[in-house]
């Protein structure tokens, strides 16, 4: 019997010290609410976790940029449901300039409300943007909704302008004067006649189809936005449940792993007491 070296102190001690480290790593897990908080933890695990977690980052800011593209559009189409408001007001001021009916200054008057209804249709297509970027002026739009510069973007395409919707060129012909030339002093009460107020309306018909055209390629756009939209929203779920699932600490599993680690410390405190207690024995033997 010896006394000069404890030796199942010592083994009593080592198994204590681990289940320290047993007992702290099960706490830290149980306030952090992480099965992982280190690359200990689980090496592999975290590297997964990780990639993860950036790839539903990436995702939710595609949401964001799908989210914006909305906005912006609505605010486009919104814009261009007021101008084909204007285009249809002039066509019927039209029609009511073109019959006998309507004396020459009544003319005068369509005719000053219509300069004052195109002017506005030109400040809409100047004035409607979205941060800073004109939305009427003839320009194609990406909405980059992904990662690949390739497959998750979305480009509206559009020609549209005051231009092209007949607005603000002029179109020859006998009885067909361009919209433009309705807003300037070339068009006079005089020479507003029941005739040129007939031939106008060509014009009208084709500045609306156009503007319609636009509404579409904008509709469109959204259509598919608001489909790649829904799909990240799930997509994104999806990526927090995975890694929830290796990140994050089933409760019910690390309480009870806890509550073991908790007994078998006890127990190894008492081991240690017990063991230092044999030594008491071997002094016995010299009295």
């Amino acid at each position: 019997m010896r006394i000069n070296t404890n030796v199942a102190s010592l083994t009593a001690q080592e198994s204590a010290v681990n289940v320290g480290k047993n007992l702290s790593s099960s706490l830290e897990k149980l306030s952090t609410g992480l099965r992982i908080n280190k690359a200990s933890d689980d090496a592999s695990g975290m590297a997964i976790a990780d990639k993860l977690r950036t790839q539903a980052s990436s995702v939710g800011q595609g949401i964001a940029n799908a989210n914006s593209a909305n906005t912006f559009i609505q605010i486009a189409d919104k814009a261009m449901g007021e101008q084909s408001n204007i285009l249809d007001i002039v066509k019927t001021k039209l029609m009511q300039a073109s019959t006998s009916t309507t004396s020459s200054d009544g003319r005068t008057a369509i005719l000053n409300d219509i300069k004052a209804l195109l002017t506005q249709f030109d400040a809409i297509s100047s004035s409607t943007n979205y941060n800073g970027t004109t939305l009427l002026q003839g320009a194609d739009f990406d909405f980059q909704i992904g990662e690949d510069s390739t497959n998750d973007k979305i480009t509206v395409e559009t020609s549209y302008s005051a231009t092209t919707a007949g607005v603000a060129s002029t179109t020859g012909g006998t009885n067909l004067v361009g919209l433009k030339s309705l807003k300037s002093t070339g068009v006079t009460a005089g020479t507003f006649t029941a005739s040129l107020a007939l031939g106008t309306m060509a014009t009208v018909d084709k500045a609306l189809s156009n503007l319609n055209t636009v509404r579409s390629e904008f509709g469109s756009g959204q259509n598919q936005i608001e489909s790649a939209l829904r799909n990240m929203m799930t997509t994104r779920t999806n990526l927090k449940a995975a890694e929830s699932i290796i990140r994050d600490v089933d409760y019910a599993a690390e309480s009870a792993n806890f509550n073991k680690q908790n007994i078998i410390a006890q127990a190894g405190t008492y081991a240690i007491s017990q063991a230092n207690a044999i030594q008491q024995n071997v002094l016995r033997l010299l009295q």
